[in-house]
């Protein structure tokens, strides 16, 4: 169905972490699903209603052709058979050639367990003896061609960078769609460590860092479970 599958444990996951790369694949032609492991029912801020209607406009804005909800309990994803599979049930239905998951390790519990749940879910999806159904019908076993993963809250060294510079206030503006979770004076909800005043200047901050890897202005950074091969070394910056 789609190229690229982007994975995220709470909605907006996936805008922080890999909104610019998105953005920038949609617009080369490519056609990108969304997929939130929960709703976040447990957030500080907002209700997950308020998030359900955050999340489909974000998509809209972005251009995605679909956005999933597995409907996995926030707080508590955890790497076991029936969440593992559940995942695996939409990775069969989307076919992506590439599936973007959360960071492997990150400030938030959930953000980790993701990844784990994600890499497992890509593996059991391509088992031809597992049987997973939608609806009542069987889906066929298909495994995507790689998994990679975006970089979250912590400061991970990236495997690779993706120049998301003419896209980074594309990103901004549709994480701010995301509006109850970042800073908003006429709002009464608990502060975060998203929702100071600062945060934006501290994302670009951040796409600056990795931009450097690469000699770019802004940058997604990525890391990868396995070596990537390559057709022409004089491509790679």
């Amino acid at each position: 169905m789609v190229d690229i599958l982007a994975i995220g444990a709470h909605p907006d996951d996936i805008e922080l972490g890999c909104g610019g790369t998105l953005f920038k694949h949609i617009q080369e032609g490519c056609s990108v699903g969304l997929l939130d492991l929960c709703r976040g029912e447990l957030g500080t801020r907002g209700t997950p209603e308020i998030r359900e209607e955050e999340a489909k406009s974000a998509a809209l804005a972005m251009g995605a052709k679909f956005r999933w909800n597995a409907e996995l309990p926030d707080g508590f994803l955890f790497s076991n058979r029936e969440n593992n599979s559940r995942v695996a049930t939409f990775i069969r239905r989307a076919r992506p050639r590439l599936v973007i998951a959360g960071a492997p390790r990150d400030r938030h519990p959930d953000h980790g367990r993701s990844a784990e749940i994600a890499r497992e879910a890509f593996f059991l999806s391509g088992l031809r003896a597992l049987e997973l159904k939608w609806e009542g019908e069987k889906l066929e076993s298909y495994r995507p061609g790689l998994l990679i993963h975006y970089i979250q809250d912590y400061h991970l060294e990236p495997d690779l960078v993706v120049d998301i510079s003419p896209f980074m206030e594309k990103k901004v503006e549709v994480v701010k769609l995301f509006s109850t979770q970042f800073y908003n004076p006429d709002l009464n909800e608990p502060d975060t460590p998203i929702s100071n005043r600062d945060y934006f200047d501290q994302l670009r901050a951040k796409a600056r860092t990795y931009g450097r890897y690469t000699g770019c202005e802004y940058g997604e950074g990525f890391l990868v479970n396995r070596p990537l091969g390559v057709d022409d070394l004089l491509k790679v910056t």
